[in-house]
């Protein structure tokens, strides 16, 4: 497009945001809870920059690897079906660990640079300290439940 990068419609790049990067993210965790089992808490500066830098990698794969350009549509698919996961479930972590967390009824947390300030403004206002309850695994039989009948 005249010296400039264009995103359009690709079926590769929905499969690998909505089936690849789930994947890749469910393996890693899987693999990650087999060797430390405790609960993951990458909530720091660096955690949140390698997280933001991994995104920012995926975003501009056309300006320096155009063969893998698909992978900027697919972290936008990724990353949006994992927002929506997220809020369906209202689960308060950061969107890359949402799906995985699902699956595996874990609650691990990485830093997110979008959705973190607004976590940390919403644990002061409810007066919490911690990152919340798990919505992967109640703590409690009557929290399973609550809200259907």
């Amino acid at each position: 497009m005249h010296g400039h990068v264009g995103i359009g419609f690709e079926p590769i790049s929905v499969a690998v945001g909505l089936v690849g990067f789930p994947a890749l993210v469910l393996a890693w965790q899987w693999l990650r809870a087999r060797v430390a089992p405790t609960r993951l808490e990458a909530t720091g500066p660096g955690s949140t920059a390698l997280n933001m830098l991994v995104l920012a990698a995926l975003l501009l794969t056309p300006w320096y690897a155009p063969p893998l350009s698909f992978t900027s549509v697919a972290a936008l698919v990724f990353y949006g079906a994992s927002m929506l996961l997220a809020a369906l479930r209202g689960y308060s972590g950061c969107e890359v660990t949402a799906i995985s967390n699902w699956i595996l009824g874990r609650d691990d947390q990485v830093g997110c640079l979008v959705l973190s300030p607004v976590d940390d403004l919403e644990r002061r206002f409810n007066g919490s300290s911690t990152a919340g309850p798990s919505v992967a695994s109640p703590t409690k039989p009557s929290d399973r439940g609550r809200g259907r009948d």
